[in-house]
């Protein structure tokens, strides 16, 4: 189970996440429901970054992909799921914000994660050369690392981090 499957886990069990929904130009994969982006033509995506709609946005293997200025309700941490170039954009423009990185327990499981969910051979073989790079920005970029093993204990993990967080926010000393 992928990242997109960690940050569903993660909102159903904490009312207090929001999860913004990202747009992509890249076309619905057979195995989508069709909700996990806002599935948007180039030339709406390039409006939208004109008109500054966008809090990150990056193009990532030949599509658009972008997170738009969240409104998320009161009393709620917003939760993002980009890839590293739109974590670099975030930290740009919001240096506290707290980035995890989240790991496939190795490179034969992204694989796998990957043709799972679709992926044709020639985005498998992409992905997996530009992943070296990827993850080494995004280790100089994360404030955690997490190692999505196990749904349930990475779930939890990332969970009690953002206890303490909350905790320390209220209570700074």
């Amino acid at each position: 189970m992928g990242k997109g499957t960690l940050a569903k886990r993660l909102v159903e069990s904490d009312d207090h996440l929001w999860l913004s929904r990202s747009w992509t130009t890249r076309p619905r994969r057979a195995s989508e429901k069709g909700t996990e982006y806002v599935f948007v033509e180039r030339e709406t995506f390039q409006r939208a970054i004109d008109d500054n709609q966008f809090l990150e946005w990056a193009e990532f293997h030949g599509n658009l992909y972008g997170t738009p200025l969240p409104t998320a309700p009161d009393d709620s941490d917003v939760l993002l799921e980009i890839e590293v170039q739109g974590a670099e954009q975030v930290r740009r423009e919001i240096p506290d914000a707290v980035v995890f990185l989240i790991l496939p327990p190795s490179m034969r499981d992204l694989e796998e994660r990957l043709r799972a969910r679709g992926d044709q051979d020639e985005h498998v073989a992409l992905r997996l050369s530009s992943a070296p790079q990827e993850l080494a920005k995004g280790h100089d970029l994360a404030s955690y690392v997490v190692i999505n093993d196990d749904i349930e204990r990475a779930t939890a993990e990332i969970l009690s981090i953002l206890e303490e967080l909350r905790r320390l926010r209220r209570d700074p000393s």
